[in-house]
């Protein structure tokens, strides 16, 4: 089963339904996020970059296993990157590296305002 959302590049053509196409997979993908919240407990004390290095390779490893685990059981993936020259085994992309950097560091925020919300 299929959702439709294109994202934002539609967005951009001035299509405001910004409809594309996303597969239920990525649900429970996405839940995995909940095994992000120890990684950052465990690594807070060290330096912002070295934590963004850590959120890209745990980010990388999340997709990459995943991706193998969909192939494995689908034969396909719902992304697919192969047509990247930065493409490995069409699962990530590692010019994605700099995207999954930044976002590592902004779920910590996301993760640290949660936290003091519902403490309150």
């Amino acid at each position: 089963m299929e959702i439709v959302w294109t994202g934002f590049g539609s967005l951009v053509r001035g299509d405001l339904r910004l409809q594309g196409v996303s597969y239920l997979w990525m649900f429970p993908i996405y839940g995995l996020a909940v095994f992000l919240e120890p990684v950052h407990n465990r690594i807070r004390r060290f330096v912002w970059y070295i934590r963004g290095m850590i959120w890209t390779g745990v980010i990388f490893s999340i997709e990459f296993v995943t991706g193998l685990l969909i192939e494995a059981t689908v034969g396909t993936v719902p992304w697919d990157y192969s047509d990247s020259a930065y493409s490995v085994a069409g699962l990530i992309r590692l010019d994605y590296a700099p995207a999954w950097f930044v976002v590592g560091l902004l779920f910590e925020q996301l993760h640290d305002f949660l936290m003091k919300e519902l403490i309150r």
